[in-house]
């Protein structure tokens, strides 16, 4: 019995439970010491680890690839659509801009180059300019060469694309096209397709013009006042630079096509007895575009 005004005594056996506590927390930390000892680890690492762990998101379950689908054979397949189309002449030319490698398809031989030939006018005028010839502030007309080559090249404007080759001269614009390794005269207007393949293969790596200079033409033959053409047949993953032609049953689109890391200059070239603008002309520039498309970048 306690006393009134006295402090109780703790228990014996109190006591006595409290260092088996203590003693056994001390042999279970032993264990967990010995445990993070024997596997070569910290604790520090392994808090990371098990961190890193639960920071991991669930690993997606694996997916069967889907089987490519089966390539274009890109020659008989425009032999075929030439074959569906006796009454037509058909050119295609398809250059790797990376390697310089050229295919040809159908009939290559000169055509009446219509407005695609403008292209070769535009880099003739920038070559002049940069060898201080010319200067793009120069008066052609109501403007000056400057706003010439933008009218000539992204709305195909001919009033435009005389006064630039008579600025440059009949004989000089057939001398810079001899220098690329191109017949051209310019009152007969005549280019190959693989010719302007070619050309357009220059262009883009820079081996005709400056960087500027290069950078502007292409600006040009991007969303042109006519996307009718090869542009209207293609996947939007894919971008276009190009020119088209259009006269007196010949219908042509000279392009730039790049996607990724791939870039080809592709120029078709049409000559048919029906009207140049009619729906059956474009439809085949539409299906030479996309099977072309479909060898080169395959189904975007």
């Amino acid at each position: 019995m306690t006393k009134p005004g006295s402090r109780p005594a703790a228990p014996h056996h109190r006591r006595k439970l409290a260092f088996v506590w203590a003693a056994l927390a001390l042999v279970l930390a032993g264990v967990v010491v010995s445990g993070i000892l024997l596997s070569g680890s910290s604790p520090q690492r392994a808090f990371t680890e098990v961190s890193f762990q639960q920071s991991q998101p669930e690993a997606a379950p694996a997916v069967a690839s889907q089987p490519a689908g089966p390539a274009v054979d890109l020659p008989a397949e425009i032999q075929r659509i030439i074959g569906e189309h006796p009454d037509h002449r058909i050119g295609v030319a398809v250059l790797n801009t990376r390697d310089g490698q050229l295919q040809s398809y159908g009939d290559v031989a000169p055509y009446t180059a219509a407005s695609t030939a403008k292209v070769l006018t535009a880099a003739a005028y920038y070559h002049l300019v940069e060898t201080g010839e010319k200067s793009l502030d120069s008066r052609l007309g109501a403007f000056n060469a400057a706003f010439q080559l933008q009218a000539m090249i992204n709305a195909s404007n001919n009033d435009a694309w005389l006064l630039l080759m008579q600025d440059i001269g009949y004989p000089r614009l057939t001398d810079y096209a001899a220098t690329l390794g191109i017949a051209y005269d310019p009152k007969q207007n005549l280019l190959a397709p693989t010719d302007v393949a070619r050309l357009l293969g220059q262009l883009s790596t820079g081996k005709l013009l400056n960087a500027d200079h290069t950078a502007e033409l292409l600006g040009y033959m991007q969303h042109t006042n006519d996307e009718d053409l090869i542009p209207a047949a293609l996947s939007p993953e894919i971008t276009v630079h190009h020119k088209y032609g259009v006269v007196e049953g010949y219908v042509h689109d000279a392009a730039l096509l790049s996607s990724g890391d791939r870039s080809y200059a592709v120029v078709i070239y049409t000559w048919g007895p029906n009207d140049a603008d009619s729906e059956d002309r474009l439809d085949l520039i539409h299906q030479l575009t996309r099977q072309v498309a479909g060898a080169l970048f395959g189904r975007l």
